[in-house]
């Protein structure tokens, strides 16, 4: 930063990881092989992007701010193992990276702005051109709501469970960031699964959408309002799906929400 005479955009979602040992736990659970191919988003100075070069088949590194796009050419030296793209990740297509990784097996690492950490997961793991992994820096709240079981599950931990195995790696503190940002932050691992639990996902996520439409209120009754059905018969969808009818859309598991979403396919 000094040597650029940078200073770091709030607004962009910059904050730069400066703890080393933090730097070094997520190089370790990543576990880049020779043969891996490797997605990064938003490099900045490029300290993550070191550590794959040593071992990654290839890095596709995407900044989208064009100084620190100009810094990671200038530091890299057009590395041969590295492509760097300066555009915005959420425009990238898959179409493209597929072509940048030979159609090969690739995995997302990243320390990814908070800004966009909803969104760039929703987008990757609904592809066509799926990582087979990720291993992701977010703000731990988020984290949490990925990880959530039945009780307390939301739209994001269902549609990043449906195709993912999830679990926290480790917490990070706000402390290892320059500027810190005001919360604590995670670092996740999301596995793509092999077999998603149904093969229906339109419908799968259109019925889950309705349901939590309104948390407050009974599943009964979101589902009756959504999909302009009577409660009497979103109340026989939910026995036969073995589901309570004062049930809300939290308290659910993705198998219930597999047998209600059948259920409910023609409504």
């Amino acid at each position: 930063m000094k040597k650029y005479d940078i200073t770091p955009r709030r607004e962009a979602g910059q904050n730069f990881l400066i703890d080393k040992n933090i730097l070094n736990k997520i190089v370790k659970f990543a576990d880049v092989k020779p043969t891996d191919n490797v997605l990064e988003v938003g490099p900045g100075l490029g300290v993550l992007t070191e550590h794959l070069l040593e071992s990654a088949k290839k890095v596709v590194a995407v900044e989208l701010d064009r100084t620190l796009h100009y810094i990671l050419k200038r530091e890299f030296k057009r590395h041969p193992k590295l492509d760097l793209v300066n555009g915005d990740i959420l425009n990238i297509r898959s179409e493209e990276l597929r072509e940048k990784f030979a159609g090969e097996d690739y995995s997302l690492i990243a320390n990814i702005p908070y800004n966009i950490t909803s969104v760039l997961i929703r987008q990757f793991l609904s592809s066509d051109y799926k990582p087979k992994r990720l291993v992701i820096l977010v703000q731990k709240e988020v984290a949490q709501r990925i990880v959530a079981k039945p009780g307390e599950m939301s739209l994001l931990a269902l549609g990043t469970q449906f195709y993912a195995d999830c679990k926290i790696l480790f917490h990070v503190s706000r402390n290892s960031f320059m500027p810190a940002p005001a919360v604590d932050s995670a670092v996740i691992e999301l596995t793509v699964k092999k077999k998603f639990p149904t093969e229906d996902e339109v419908n799968f996520f259109r019925i889950t959408k309705i349901a939590f439409s309104s948390k407050r209120k009974q599943i009964q009754n979101n589902l009756s309002n959504g999909l302009h059905i009577t409660k009497d018969e979103a109340k026989d969808k939910l026995e036969e799906a073995g589901i309570g009818i004062s049930s809300r859309a939290q308290e659910l598991s993705i198998d219930d929400w597999v047998r209600l979403s059948d259920l409910l396919k023609d409504k």
